[in-house]
């Protein structure tokens, strides 16, 4: 599969309220040519983390979708688990920020930030909640 039918694909998507953020974000940093990475690792509370990152090398096997310009970046062993997620940017009174919506979790913690799928178990502890 070619990088442009990857980008086509679109198997994760970034909601405009979240392409609005990263490109703020890219703004006040004065980053060009930048994408957001979108990633899991073992380790968190419910398996596995999510993470989230700038980055500016976006290499012919990563899975690409873009929003209104923001280039958003899945590796090809995360997309497994994330095939079909979501990336949002919420506002609360209390607290605002990235969230993941992933339909692959067949559980998560409280926190968000970690989830675990059907695909198998990356046990973590929730002292990782803070």
């Amino acid at each position: 599969m070619t990088l442009s039918e990857q980008t086509i694909a679109q198997p994760v998507i970034l909601t405009h309220p979240a392409a609005d953020a990263v490109r703020d974000v890219m703004n006040q940093k004065n980053l060009t040519g930048y994408a957001l990475r979108l990633f899991i690792s073992g380790g968190g509370c419910s398996g596995y983390q999510y993470g989230l990152t700038l980055d500016s090398n976006i290499r012919s096997e990563d899975i690409v979708t873009e929003v209104d310009g923001i280039k958003l970046v899945v590796d090809d062993v995360s997309i497994k688990y994330l095939q079909g997620a979501t990336v949002d940017y919420v506002e609360g009174m209390t607290n605002s920020g990235f969230k993941i919506i992933n339909p692959n979790a067949v559980s998560s913690c409280n926190c968000g930030q970690s989830s675990n799928s059907s695909e198998g178990d990356m046990s973590g502890s929730c002292s990782d909640c803070g």
